[in-house]
């Protein structure tokens, strides 16, 4: 994969774009205790294996002085950084796991009401008639269910009340707090809203649907009322796009793609200098 020389962007405008999406990130850092060395660590090491791999000649070794040419880095340093390998995240085994037996919780009509939404499940109950058991069953062998739900009830994801019937929380959609999971999703999520990003704008034609709904200058009661809908549009979509999906995978011969749809929501206030002058901008 080469660098494109067809279409080159305006540095100037993409250092300026590129500013507005990092600012959030080194926020996290500052308050994280990352300093900016580390980060400049794991940039260099970045480099090197973005170039090493992602812009390989077809047929050709790529070579220390070809990626020093590639990231502007000197070729002792590239020789030093190659083959360590950039960072990955890999999807933690018990992540995994919740992931699928959530996914098929909120998917299956058996387990869902009317509206989408997860139903209590008994934790046991008689063949046939869904359960707590059943679903994890329908998802992996390898766990006792009650080992499961030990651990949800552990991580606030679920409840187990005295009529033994196990409660989904709020807490399993949103996962808060800087843990293992939350981390693994900003991290997934982030990467596949700026992969398509950058597939658009390097393609003469945009290949991924990447829009957004925008108004400035409301009134915090209006920017709270179009929050508060937009999440309510938001879950009907994603309820709507994991059951064809769930769907689709009961017959699926399955391959090597993966498949991601993700909605975001954001609203704050703008200091003064930025609101526009007159009524809102769409």
């Amino acid at each position: 994969m080469e660098p494109s020389s067809d279409a080159p962007l305006d540095t100037t405008k993409l250092q300026a774009a590129l500013v507005r999406v990092l600012r959030p990130l080194v926020r996290l850092l500052v308050r994280r205790g990352i300093v900016f060395p580390a980060l400049c660590d794991v940039l260099r090491e970045l480099y090197v294996n973005v170039a090493e791999y992602d812009f390989a000649l077809p047929g050709k070794e790529q070579t220390d002085s070809r990626v020093s040419l590639l990231t502007g880095l000197h070729r002792k340093e590239v020789r030093r950084l190659r083959g360590a390998g950039a960072p990955v995240s890999v999807v933690p085994a018990s992540l995994s796991r919740t992931s699928r037996i959530l996914a098929r919780w909120l998917a299956d009509r058996k387990t869902t009401d009317a509206k989408g939404m997860p139903r209590p499940l008994p934790r046991v109950a008689p063949p046939g008639r869904p359960s707590f058991e059943a679903l994890v069953k329908s998802v992996t062998r390898d766990l006792r269910p009650r080992a499961v739900l030990d651990e949800w009830i552990d991580k606030r994801l679920a409840t187990l009340d005295e009529a033994d019937v196990v409660t989904l929380l709020d807490r399993a959609f949103v996962p808060g707090g800087g843990d293992e999971q939350q981390l693994y999703y900003f991290g997934r999520n982030l990467h596949d809203h700026v992969a398509a990003a950058v597939a658009n704008i390097s393609a003469e034609a945009p290949r991924y649907l990447e829009r957004a709904v925008h108004y400035d200058g409301l009134s915090a009661e209006l920017a709270a009322d179009l929050e508060q809908r937009s999440r309510a549009l938001a879950m009907e979509a994603l309820t709507a796009a994991n059951r064809q999906a769930h769907d689709g995978c009961e017959a699926d011969a399955g391959g090597r793609w993966r498949w991601n749809f993700g909605v975001f929501v954001f609203a704050e206030e703008m200091p003064a200098a930025d609101v526009p002058a007159a009524g809102v901008s769409p």
